[in-house]
């Protein structure tokens, strides 16, 4: 198995109940991390329209946001949070529009930009899905990682964006967090692997209700996804490894292949 993988089994369970929340009340979360600018966590004020050929930090965090749209069908590809409005992030976007009933060309004006913020919470997380849910398991909360907590809650930030159109294409089922962010300590006493993506915070074990997890890892083929356990668990396992190379594991890692 891949040293970064994921050899350690599921942890308990936080089932996500979680209602769709409108649009929130400002709350910044300006993140220390090395993986580009983004803006405002919760709320986020989109000053201009967008469309390809724009730069800039609001180009970072409508990347994020789209991140989960990266492809139509099983590809190794990603949409890069490098603030560059390209051919890639142009073509999320246009999934991103038709799958939520807008004009897919790409231009991200106020009705997409309302859509976005949509999927936004109010203390920054995302419209389904709470930070508790991606607690280490020890009680820890976001801490004893192997970065602060601080770069582990936008790393979090991030993958939720990506959860959330897993959601989306699975027909809007609920999601099942297995195992979101683990300690070092933790991850140590469940047996994982010791640079496993879950003690940066950039990892997930979920469970799609009503989905198998051979029809999960297909979804998760089209979301971005560079790191993917095989879908012969009773959950499946999700990162986004080569998206963060200062890490340690930039290459990717889909167990079972393209299936």
């Amino acid at each position: 198995m891949n040293p970064a993988g994921h050899p350690d089994r599921s942890v308990g369970r936080r089932t996500l109940l979680r209602g769709a929340a409108g649009v929130a009340a400002a709350l910044g979360l300006a993140a220390a991390t090395d993986l580009g600018s983004a803006g405002p966590a919760s709320a986020y004020g989109w000053s201009r329209t967008l469309q390809q050929g724009a730069s800039g930090s609001d180009v970072v965090e409508l990347q994020i946001r789209v991140g989960g749209w990266a492809a139509s069908s099983a590809q190794q590809t990603y949409v890069a949070w490098d603030g560059a409005f390209g051919p890639a992030t142009n073509a999320a976007v246009q999934r991103f529009q038709s799958a939520y009933g807008l004009t897919a060309d790409g231009v991200v004006g106020p009705q997409t930009q309302s859509v976005l913020n949509s999927l936004e919470s109010s203390d920054g997380s995302t419209a389904h899905f709470d930070w508790s849910e991606f607690y280490s398991a020890d009680g820890s909360g976001f801490s004893g990682g192997k970065v602060g907590a601080t770069e582990v809650k936008e790393n979090v930030r991030r993958l939720m964006y990506k959860l959330e159109a897993v959601r989306k294409k699975a027909g809007n089922s609920s999601i099942t967090i297995n195992s979101g962010f683990r300690s070092v300590s933790h991850n140590a006493a469940v047996g994982g692997a010791s640079n496993s993506m879950h003690v940066y915070g950039v990892a997930a074990d979920i469970v799609v209700s009503g989905h198998t997890t051979l029809q999960t890892y297909r979804i998760a083929e089209t979301c971005g996804f560079s790191g993917l356990e095989a879908y012969t668990h009773s959950w499946q396992h999700v990162d986004s490894r080569v998206q963060y190379p200062s890490y340690g594991s930039g290459s990717w890692w889909w167990e079972s292949g393209v299936v």
